[in-house]
């Protein structure tokens, strides 16, 4: 519907949603939170899964059967955002772990990829189809080994290590944007969700 307003489901079962909300809400569009079934069922325009710790997220979704209604909807079209912990879920497959995720993104991904020394840390890159200078701060992140479709564009990278991605939907940062001031890469997100409504 032109002019419409995207509303933003954020998943809000562990990790750092609330500074996506604050960021967006920056940006003046709503959100609300997905913390049971029943909140997923309420209408959106598309959804943000945030850092944290994958495996208690994972859990969580499960147990709260959330995640096969989520792998649909995304297989669907809707659109998705997943930073850190969210990349990791998304990933169709995650070095050294055989279980089932959410995995509708053709990626293949190392977790806590730069390990304890260098577990947190912060640089600027250019991120093809938002800009340059772009901050990216790292917590423990996973990076991308590899891509594993053709239509999987590959938007960043750091060190030669792939940091940022989109195929089709899905678009996915192993770096934190909600906790910078720069809207660009929420704004290129809802650019997305505007382009699906």
């Amino acid at each position: 519907m032109e002019g419409k307003e995207p509303l933003i489901a954020v998943l809000a079962l562990q990790g750092a949603f609330l500074e996506h909300e604050q960021m967006l809400a920056k940006m003046g569009i709503k959100t609300f939170e997905i913390r049971q079934l029943a909140d997923w069922q309420h209408a959106k325009d598309g959804l943000i899964i945030p850092g944290g710790e994958s495996t208690v997220q994972l859990k969580l979704l499960k147990d709260l059967a959330l995640l096969q209604p989520i792998r649909e909807a995304i297989l669907g079209g809707m659109p998705v955002f997943g930073t850190c912990a969210g990349l990791i879920l998304l990933a169709k497959s995650v070095e050294g772990e055989a279980f089932e995720r959410l995995s509708t993104m053709d990626i293949d991904v190392c977790r806590n990829a730069y390990g304890r020394q260098l577990g947190s840390f912060y640089a600027e890159k250019k991120v093809e189809e938002v800009g340059e200078n772009v901050p990216m701060t790292f917590i423990r992140a996973p990076y991308i080994n590899k891509v594993t479709a053709p239509n999987v564009k590959i938007l960043a990278t750091v060190d030669g290590h792939i940091v940022a991605a989109r195929q089709r939907n899905q678009l996915v940062t192993a770096f934190h944007p909600e906790l910078n001031d720069d809207t660009r890469i929420h704004e290129y997100f809802l650019q997305m969700v505007r382009k699906a409504i």
